[in-house]
């Protein structure tokens, strides 16, 4: 099983830079969704930034989240 989310914070041009909870961090880039069904309301900034950590993966208000698992794969990690 790959790491979950245990922090995320906002970043311009409708990225997340992510903290797994194996110490990694990555930045996932979600503008590839912004135009897919639920995930249209991420194009409203105040919005987006309104994401937060639940059960250890991303999601926002209206229940819109994106699997751990793809952010891990999928996010670009950096050294630190």
């Amino acid at each position: 099983m790959n790491p979950r989310i245990s922090e995320v914070i906002p970043l311009s041009n409708y990225k997340l830079k992510l903290i797994f909870t194996n110490g990694e961090q990555g930045i996932y880039d979600c503008s590839n969704f912004l135009n897919f069904g639920i995930f249209k309301e991420l194009k409203d900034k105040n919005y987006f930034n309104q994401v937060q950590v639940l059960h250890g993966t991303v999601t926002w208000p209206h229940e819109q989240d994106i699997c751990p698992d793809t952010l891990y794969l999928d996010s670009i990690k950096e050294h630190t």
